[in-house]
């Protein structure tokens, strides 16, 4: 593996003569192998690279396929040339610069034992990469390819022919992919665990259908923005994997308490709710979901408008392990709603995070209530206009360490008083 930002470096065994005559060293002789291939296994990419021209016997050592399991290769954003490499025991490998399909043909061919492979944002991979994968990579069971906009379902139904134990997907923003890809996919992946379908857009309820009927195993499942599905497919998904429990429908304003129901109902492991400008859901369906999934730790109700402080008081009451709770934008909550947010079981070891942006009848008394809040690492309170500096000021002695994000508008001065020379500011003699 050649760098272009390196000259000279070369993974492959370089001829002997390039490297000095060190293999008695005193470290080698002091230090056993085995110790010494221990400390470069701690060492990045070009620090092995460099080992491996010292000597014969740290060339050995540097390129142990043990060092070479796993490559990222992120920071470098440069094209780069594949030899003759020694790359079969790389299992996991990251990278972000354009690879051409020559070069991915090659690589894939290469690297056949991968297990974990990072595309993220690389825009050249197309349907002809994922058809390299299939051919050469049959042990691949982690692959981002989020922003690969090029990407159809051709190549959804490539992997579902050679890589069969694939477990996690990401193809957030392919907005090609449509339920046919989808159902190729979780037929023949039956081991998938996480799923990242963010900004599909082209998905509906059908797409979903197929992944509840074949993916008994999902913990993980993103459809934000994916704004077609509607509660008959989520419905689907809730009862068909009953380990869920991770689920991002932010932006699907098509759903209803229906889907709380039913996640009350078929998904008790629930740790994570995003449901974020979801503006139907009310305080019933948070309700069945609180009295039943005493497992939650992050939700994220932004602009869930309807919702009152009796969402707050079910929660503070069912859900003890609570961490994070964004209510930004849920103007109906009140401080009593935070009240009892702040003496429940959540509030003392486990509360960290408390978002209420744009909440305009939470005053000084919620910063009261929360102070009891001994893990709140912080608060958001962007436009509440009924909070005060002295408020804020109050909290933070009982909370020294609490990030308190809040805006007050800089104070209007009053207008100059007396002498006939009116004044201006320099950017209006400039105008």
């Amino acid at each position: 593996l050649r760098r272009n930002m390196l000259p000279g470096l070369i993974l492959s065994s370089p001829p002997f003569q390039m490297f000095t005559n060190s293999d008695e060293a005193v470290i080698n002789k002091k230090l056993p192998k085995e110790l010494l291939l221990r400390i470069f296994s701690f060492l990045d990419v070009v620090t092995l690279c460099r080992c491996a021209q010292v000597s014969r016997s740290w060339n050995v050592l540097a390129l142990d396929g043990s060092n070479w399991q796993r490559i990222d290769l992120f920071d470098f954003q440069r094209d780069i040339e594949v030899e003759n490499c020694r790359m079969t025991d790389i299992t996991d490998i990251s990278v972000s610069f354009f690879l051409s399909l020559s070069l991915f043909r090659t690589f894939s061919q290469n690297c056949r034992n991968i297990e974990v492979l990072n595309l993220n944002g690389c825009t050249k991979i197309t349907d002809s990469t994922c058809n390299s994968l299939s051919k050469f990579c049959p042990k691949l069971k982690h692959l981002d390819l989020a922003s690969c906009t090029s990407i159809t379902n051709l190549s959804l139904k490539a992997l579902s022919e050679g890589c069969p134990l694939l477990e996690q997907l990401n193809i957030s923003w392919c907005d090609q992919v449509t339920k046919d890809g989808i159902q190729a996919l979780v037929r023949s992946c039956p081991g998938l665990k996480c799923l990242f379908l963010k900004g599909c857009t082209q998905l509906e309820d059908e797409a979903l259908k197929h992944i509840g009927a074949h993916c008994p195993e999902l913990v993980t499942l993103n459809l934000q923005t994916c704004s077609q599905i509607t509660d008959e497919g989520l419905i689907t998904i809730c009862r068909g994997c009953h380990r869920l429990q991770s689920l991002c429908v932010s932006g699907c304003g098509n759903i209803t308490d229906a889907i709380l129901h039913a996640l009350g109902q078929n998904c008790p492991r629930l740790r994570i709710l995003e449901v974020a400008r979801c503006s139907q859901l009310t305080d019933v369906g948070f309700t069945t979901l609180a009295r039943n999934c005493h497992e939650l730790e992050k939700m994220d109700l932004e602009e869930c408008v309807q919702i009152t402080d009796g969402t707050l008081i079910q929660l503070s009451i069912h859900c003890p392990r609570l961490q994070v709770l964004s209510l930004s934008h849920c103007e109906l909550i009140t401080d009593d709603g935070i009240r009892h947010l702040g003496s429940g079981p959540c509030a003392h070891d486990r509360l960290e995070v408390i978002e209420l942006d744009n909440c305009p009848l939470i005053t000084d008394a919620s910063l009261e209530h929360l102070k009891s809040c001994h893990s709140l690492d912080r608060i958001e309170l962007y436009d509440c206009q009924q909070i005060t500096r002295a408020g804020i000021k109050r909290l933070r002695t009982h909370l020294p360490n609490i990030k308190v994000h809040a805006y007050f508008a800089p104070v209007t001065p009053p207008p100059s008083v007396g002498g006939s020379r009116q004044r201006f500011c320099r950017c209006c003699v400039l105008l």
